[in-house]
């Protein structure tokens, strides 16, 4: 488990309006889990709701947030990447996060916002599909990996099945866990393998 002074910067999580609630729950979890303060961030204070009907109320606003103040910025996906430019403000404050040196985990939708903001032309990237984000317009088409998450550098992406991938990647990249003890992880909460609960215990990562 990290215990390097960016482990005592918040994680932020972006919450609005039809957010996939699925898909950041096992990184979040582990996450606090690990010592992680775990931070809402709305497009402002006012409460959110989920695609599954839960209202989120935000602990920031993203005029808010600050890179350097965060050790990563998560986004889930949602309908409104999709459907509108509301969810771009997140989108630019996820490039500002790149530029600053404190990464960023992006999965189903907010890949497709990402690559629309030209954050995925120069950086390996995967998705839900690769003609999801050829519809987008971008120009990285030639960086897409066809896999369950990819990290390339501070960048995570992942497609909407694969929340215990991005999870896993996310726990690597801040050095929560790693090794046999990551494999067991993800083999435990992917694959419901018996076997991996006993590394985990005699790791203490439970």
């Amino acid at each position: 488990m990290s215990t390097t002074a960016t482990s005592r910067k918040p994680v932020y999580l972006a919450v609005y309006d039809t957010l996939a609630d699925w898909e950041t729950g096992h990184a979040t979890a582990h996450l606090a889990r690990a010592g992680y303060e775990i931070r809402t961030v709305g497009p402002s204070t006012r409460p959110v709701t989920s695609i599954g009907g839960l209202r989120i109320q935000p602990d920031t606003a993203l005029a808010d947030v600050r890179a350097e103040d965060g050790a990563l910025l998560i986004l889930p996906g949602a309908d409104l990447w999709d459907i509108s430019d509301d969810l771009a403000p997140f989108a630019r404050t996820a490039g500002e996060f790149l530029a600053a040196g404190t990464p960023v985990a992006a999965i189903c939708g907010a890949t497709a916002g990402l690559a629309r903001a030209g954050l995925l032309d120069d950086r390996a990237h995967t998705s839900a599909v690769s003609f999801y984000l050829a519809a987008t317009g971008y120009a990285g088409g030639d960086r897409y990996v066809d896999t369950d998450a990819v990290t390339d550098g501070g960048l995570i992406t992942a497609g909407p099945t694969e929340p215990v991938a991005f999870a896993r990647e996310i726990l690597r990249l801040l050095g929560v866990y790693d090794g046999e003890v990551l494999d067991a992880w993800y083999r435990l909460f992917h694959d419901s393998d018996a076997e991996a609960y006993a590394v985990l215990d005699k790791a203490g990562a439970l």
